[in-house]
C-alpha cells in the first residue's frame, strides 16, 4: 500500500492493473477550463479526471464560506464511487504543480478512511520528461461502492482557533506564499494578511527545483524547526482555501511526524467573520 508518495516507475508497473485508480487533479484558480482542457490533451493512461471546483468542493458562498469548503458525504461518496474507488483499490493523484491540487484528494481520501492514496512524486512533469505514455481517450471505470468512514482529528475550525490565538502551545502554519502572509500581493481573497501568531510554512519549500518532494529527514527537519517540541496534535494547517495546506500534510505525515489538523475554510473563511482579527508583516518567534 502506498499512502504518501508513489515513483514515476512504480505507478508505470501498475496501469493495467483494475485494482488501481488514477486521478489527473489538473487545475488553474484563475481558469477553472485549463485543467479540462489539460486533461483532454494529454493524460496519463486510465486517469480519470478531478475538478477542484466541481468534484472536490462544494459551492462557494461568497461571504459565508471560504472558497473551497468540502462536499457533503453522499457527494463525496458518490463520486469516489464512480471513479471506481472502493475498499480495494490503490488510488494515485497528479497534478502538474508539485501536487497542490493532488494533496487535496489525497487528504480527503484519507479523510473519509482510505489510506491507500498517494501523490506522484514529480507529478505529470516527471512522467513527461522520463518519456512515459500519455493517451487523448478519456478513461471511464467500472463503478465500485466506496464506503466513507470519518477519521475523527483531522480538522479545526475557526471557532477552536479563535480560542487558541496566542496559545503558545499551537503551531499555526501558513501554506502560502510569504508576500500574500505578510499581507502584500493579495490578488485571490478579499482581505490581506495571516491569522495572528501563525508562522509561514509555504508548501512550495517541500520540493527541490525539479518538483520532487524533498527526502523525509529534510521535510522532518523543516517542520521539526517550525513546531518545535509540539504535539503533532497540537499543530494546525491552513492556507487560502483548504487546498495548499494539504500539500504540507502530506509533506509531514510521509516525513514521520504524524497527521497534523487541517483548517479546511482557511484565509478565505476566516476573513468572512468581521470578528475575527488579523495580522500583516512577518512571522512571530517560534
Amino acid at each position: 500500500m502506498y499512502t504518501t508518495l508513489i515513483s514515476t516507475s512504480e505507478l508505470a508497473a501498475h496501469l493495467d492493473d483494475p485494482d488501481w485508480a488514477v486521478v489527473d487533479c489538473r487545475f488553474v484558480l484563475t481558469d477553472p477550463s485549463v485543467g479540462p482542457g489539460k486533461y483532454r490533451e494529454g493524460h496519463i493512461p486510465g486517469a480519470v479526471y478531478a475538478d477542484l471546483d466541481r468534484d472536490l468542493a462544494a459551492p462557494h458562498i461568497p461571504g459565508k464560506t471560504g472558497r473551497h469548503p468540502l462536499p457533503p458525504v453522499e457527494t463525496v461518496a458518490a463520486t469516489f464511487s464512480g471513479w471506481g474507488i472502493d475498499g480495494q483499490v490503490q488510488v494515485v493523484a497528479y497534478d502538474d504543480q508539485g501536487g497542490i491540487y493532488a494533496g487535496r484528494l489525497w487528504w480527503m481520501l484519507r479523510r473519509w478512511g482510505h489510506p491507500a492514496v498517494a501523490v506522484l512524486d514529480g507529478d505529470l512533469r516527471a512522467w513527461q520528461r522520463e518519456g512515459r505514455p500519455l493517451t487523448t481517450e478519456t478513461a471511464t471505470r467500472g463503478p465500485r461502492v466506496f464506503v466513507p468512514r470519518l477519521q475523527p482529528g483531522l480538522t479545526v475550525t475557526a471557532d477552536e482557533i479563535m480560542t487558541r490565538v496566542g496559545d503558545p502551545a499551537y503551531a499555526l502554519l501558513d501554506a502560502r506564499g510569504r508576500d500574500r502572509f505578510r499581507g502584500e500581493n493579495e490578488t485571490i481573497d478579499p482581505k490581506a494578511g495571516h491569522i495572528p501568531g501563525a508562522r509561514p510554512a509555504p508548501y512550495t519549500e517541500n520540493l527541490d527545483g525539479q518538483g520532487y518532494w524533498l527526502p523525509p529527514e529534510t521535510l522532518a527537519a523543516r517542520f521539526g524547526a517550525l513546531v518545535g517540541d509540539r504535539a503533532v496534535e497540537d499543530v494546525i494547517l491552513y492556507c487560502g482555501s483548504g487546498v495548499s495546506a494539504a500539500h504540507n500534510a502530506l509533506a509531514m505525515l510521509h516525513a514521520g511526524l504524524g497527521e497534523a489538523r487541517l483548517y479546511v475554510g482557511s484565509w478565505s473563511d476566516w476573513i468572512t467573520d468581521p470578528a475575527r482579527p488579523l495580522a500583516t508583516g512577518d512571522e512571530r518567534a517560534a
